[in-house]
């Protein structure tokens, strides 16, 4: 028995059937089961083990070829770094050793049948390491291979996975192909590995829908079959290591993806694919901030930023911050604002939309000119306004900040959002 070979192993208690997967770090049988999970099986409580399937693999030294097929789509993977880059084989527990095209389809053949696939490797780095100048890289990268793809997918670590798909949202306007982001929850480490059924519901999406937009493919569920196509401005990563972690704030999915059953369901209206011309608006201004209220704040930590050409607040409920007794917090932030600092509320409770009227706290902050951000995470917040402050004089960008440019701002709330 080797790795990758299909098997059922027989204990006193229960029969498994599953992928036999490496490992040398303890004495048990590693199997891969259908369902995408392993288990770990003692080796001292094995009755009986059986080989269905081998895995055959290519000689060393030699390459797999791949014909290019005029009548499949093309799909450019870029990488960038993060969990999803950690080379993870689905099936047999192996490692990509690099980021060729014929590599990825060594591990994931199911992206031969979709699509002609090219893959390009921009950095390789965990996204709490990404800064606003890999947002460039990432756009020209795309800018590169816009032209010759029918669509792409960036593999990006999760973390910030969320604030990359806001970035590239407002960056690049007038986008006529589907530009995917696809992470990964589990390293080839952990106990299963969700990147396959992610990739490969990318591909199949951007193959086989007429969908055009920058969003977000990730699990649907906790089960290794369908995947979310999430808006790119309104996504969060709302779980440390549930497969399904990320969700759609204040909105809804775009579409539902299932590459086994053959069957893409969108769930709201979408913008298409076109041939309209891509305008790139790349800059991202370094000196805004975000900060979160909590109680017993310093008034001199909003005063911190003075310089700052934007800082967004994290407050509670409506848009609430501390206002104290003299209201020297609201002073703080006055001073902010006169020092010429533009200065947005958004709320800590994620759901839900922040209000510059309701509270008289509420309106002192409004009055000295704090700008209130509707349904947008804070996340997205963020991003949109050094977006904006990046690419527009400051006047236009406060003006800018109160539109719904890319989605990042809903028309109205129901209660579905809160299921």
């Amino acid at each position: 028995m080797g790795p990758g070979d299909l098997i059922t192993v027989k204990t006193k208690d229960k029969e498994y059937t599953g992928r036999l997967m490496p490992n040398e770090e303890t004495d048990s049988l590693i199997i891969k089961l259908d369902s995408g999970y392993n288990i770990g099986i003692d080796k001292k409580n094995i009755v009986e083990s059986k080989i269905h399937e081998t895995l055959n693999e290519p000689k060393k030294g030699t390459k797999l070829k791949i014909k290019k097929d005029p009548k499949k789509p093309n799909i450019t993977i870029l990488h960038t770094g993060g969990t999803i880059a950690s080379k993870v084989d689905y099936q047999t527990g192996g490692v990509i050793a690099t980021f060729e095209p014929e590599d990825l389809i060594e591990k994931f053949p199911e992206l031969h049948d979709i699509a002609n696939i090219n893959s390009q490797l921009v950095s390789n780095k965990m996204s709490e390491d990404m800064m606003f100048a890999d947002y460039k890289n990432m756009i020209e990268a795309i800018k590169k291979c816009h032209d010759k793809s029918d669509g792409i997918i960036i593999g990006h670590g999760t973390d910030t996975l969320g604030y990359s798909a806001a970035a590239l949202s407002f960056a690049l306007e007038g986008l006529g192909i589907p530009i995917l982001l696809v992470g990964s929850q589990r390293s080839s480490d952990r106990g299963s590995s969700d990147a396959a059924i992610n990739l490969i519901n990318a591909a199949y999406f951007i193959a086989k829908s007429d969908f055009s937009g920058v969003a977000v493919c990730m699990h649907s569920s906790m089960n290794d079959t369908s995947c979310a196509i999430l808006p790119g401005c309104k996504t969060r990563k709302m779980h440390t290591s549930r497969r399904d972690a990320f969700k759609a704030v204040n909105d809804t999915p775009i579409a539902l993806v299932d590459y086994k059953a053959k069957k893409i369901e969108f769930q709201k209206e979408h913008t298409k694919k076109s041939k309209s011309k891509l305008n790139i608006l790349p800059e991202f201004e370094e000196k805004v901030g975000l900060i979160k209220s909590y109680p017993n704040m310093n008034p001199e930590q909003f005063l911190f930023f003075k310089g700052y050409k934007g800082l967004v607040i994290e407050g509670t409920g409506l848009g609430h911050t501390l206002v104290g007794k003299e209201d020297e917090y609201v002073k703080a932030i006055k001073q902010l604002i006169d020092s010429g600092t533009i200065v947005t509320m958004t709320s800590q409770c994620i759901f839900g939309r922040v209000h510059p009227k309701v509270y008289t706290n509420i309106r002192k902050y409004s009055n000295i000119g704090v700008l209130y951000s509707e349904d947008m995470i804070p996340e997205t917040a963020y991003i949109k306004l050094s977006w904006l402050l990046g690419n527009y004089p400051k006047e236009k960008a406060k003006e800018l900040y109160a539109q719904n440019l890319r989605g990042e701002i809903s028309e109205r709330l129901g209660t579905d959002f809160l299921d």
